[in-house]
């Protein structure tokens, strides 16, 4: 069975580097390049955006790949008819607003603290989601632990609200699967974070007549706005591993830089085994978080982080909890991946004997 390819990025203190003091003004913004991604980047989420409403309007999960479903990145479709690129906009403008709110809220306090920081650089991607996030660039020390716990987690709490917000708003426009549908191979079955189900107990509660209310999560067609929601919240996990330079391992450093080695490398042990049994692409962050490991910000000891950041951390780790999914893109585990390609691999040896023997014998 193959494996999808995670089609999000991590984002922004990844791309962190400690540099000597600045001298003389910042470097020059390229906004000319800012610019031309953005445009890229609204184009290709508007074009899956659009291949998502017209799944949803079909009865279809938004990222199918069944033949009955759009094309992964319709293109040709879309130039067909200008209209309809325009039923990509809720997706688009939901997913966009995400990781914007995301990576503003990195840049604000790097602003805060009179660090030089890029604005955001957005990746187009033309993959389910058609994007692969977006990007700051720091180039300028982070000169304190609370600092680098500041800009840590001002990125992963905007965008969790925003993702909130979209999920509170959308899920109630999402709609019943059909009694007679039943996923195929090739539609991916997404895996919920548990906010997912607390938002839909919530609305159980309160509008107990929605027709989404009483299904199990498993038997809802997202609209495409939720699926945005859904992106975000993956995202954030994704973004608060505790390990690495990512936000969470920053977060992490910042309050413990000795636990910080030790955890890094509890989650790398972590990982591996989420991706054999149960999906292949955490051997992907596995592999990240290691090769992350290797530099680490250059910060003082003192002053420590202590006070309300000690809860703010506490509250990070709850957005971990709360918008990690174990499976993601579906159940894919490593161990059926070497199984399938074990499979071809004895496959062509078959083959290759065979051929072999009949050049031999002519």
């Amino acid at each position: 069975m193959s494996e999808p390819s995670s089609p999000i990025s991590t984002s922004t203190l990844e791309y962190y580097h400690a540099l000597p003091e600045p001298e003389g003004p910042p470097p020059r913004a390229r906004y000319w390049l800012h610019v031309l991604l953005l445009l890229a980047t609204c184009f290709t989420t508007l074009v899956t955006g659009a291949r998502m409403q017209y799944n949803f309007a079909h009865n279809l999960p938004a990222l199918s790949l069944s033949d009955d479903s759009a094309p992964l990145f319709p293109v040709g479709w879309i130039f067909s008819d200008a209209k309809l690129i325009l039923r990509g906009l809720p997706f688009a403008a939901a997913v966009m607003f995400f990781f914007l709110a995301h990576e503003m809220g990195h840049y604000f306090y790097c602003r805060r603290y009179g660090i030089y920081a890029t604005l955001p650089f957005f990746i187009p991607m033309p993959t389910l989601i058609g994007t692969m996030g977006a990007v700051i660039l720091i180039r300028s020390p982070i000169r304190s632990r609370k600092a680098l716990f500041d800009i840590g987690i001002a990125g992963p709490i905007a965008g969790f609200v925003v993702a909130l917000l979209l999920l509170v708003i959308s899920l109630g426009w999402s709609k019943p699967m059909m009694p007679t549908f039943h996923p195929g191979e090739m539609d991916l079955q997404i895996g919920y974070p548990l906010i997912f189900r607390w938002v839909h107990g919530w609305l159980a509660m309160v509008n107990s007549g929605s027709a989404v209310a009483n299904l199990p999560m498993n038997r809802i067609l997202l609209h495409p706005v939720a699926i945005a929601a859904w992106v975000g919240m993956f995202a954030t996990a994704l973004n608060l591993l505790p390990g690495g330079q990512l936000d969470g391992g920053h977060i992490l450093y910042s309050i413990s830089p000795r636990a910080h080695w030790f955890v890094s490398r509890l989650a790398i042990l972590i990982l591996l085994p989420m991706a054999y049994y149960l999906w292949t692409g955490w051997v992907v962050w596995a592999i990240l978080l290691q090769v992350s490991s290797l530099r680490r910000p250059v910060v003082a000891e003192f002053p420590r982080v202590t006070g309300a950041r000690a809860w703010l951390a506490l509250f990070a780790l709850f957005m971990l909890v709360c918008t990690l999914s174990l499976a993601p893109l579906g159940h894919h585990p490593l161990r059926e991946t070497i199984h399938d390609l074990w499979e071809v691999l004895r496959d062509f040896a078959t083959h290759f004997r065979g051929w072999m023997s009949h050049w031999h014998r002519h």
